[in-house]
């Protein structure tokens, strides 16, 4: 079956699926989990998204992930790499209609930074939310259910907002 690609309104039960499935990733993770962060859309309340929650795992070394992840198979992660992004593994669950998507990384990488920092930047901005749903909706429509016609239909506006983002970050801490 094709995957379909379907932008829907915020869900406020994402965040309790977010917490379950942290749960459920620390019951086997435990011991090399430094922090398990809910990203992506489904993060930002009031956001519209496709409904699949994004985790970012931070770990204390990736080789330590890569033996356990036959623990994550045991709880429907599949595992798939770096999937085309240096220092990362990545696995899905869901199979083909996805319900989850996790982001692993050494604790503190870049990577790490970059992807709060988008997530951070958004809740607090929600006028660049909204301009994001927008986008979303009109990728889904354009893209006509092809994953990479979805991601490169967003990908100026995701890859402008994320300068924006990390550079309210920095001035955050400064």
């Amino acid at each position: 079956m094709p995957r379909v690609i379907e932008v829907i309104p915020y869900q406020p039960e994402w965040v309790e699926q977010f917490e379950r499935e942290k749960d459920r990733i620390m019951s086997v993770l435990s011991d090399i989990a430094i922090a398990v962060h809910h990203i992506g859309s489904t993060s930002v309340p009031g956001l519209a998204a496709k409904p699949i929650i994004d985790i970012l795992l931070e770990c204390e070394s990736l080789a330590a992930l890569d033996e356990r992840s036959p623990k994550l198979a045991d709880i429907g992660y599949e595992a798939k790499g770096e999937f085309g992004i240096p220092r990362r593994r990545y696995f899905q669950k869901g199979g083909d209609q996805r319900s989850h998507h996790m982001h692993a990384f050494v604790f503190d990488d870049t990577e790490v930074h970059r992807h709060l920092a988008f997530r951070d930047y958004l809740r607090v901005h929600p006028e660049v939310a909204q301009q994001y749903a927008d986008i979303k909706q009109q990728a889904a429509e354009y893209a006509n259910h092809d994953s990479q016609r979805y991601c490169d239909f967003k990908d100026s506006f995701v890859k402008q907002t994320e300068q924006q983002a990390l550079r309210w970050k920095a001035d955050q801490h400064a």
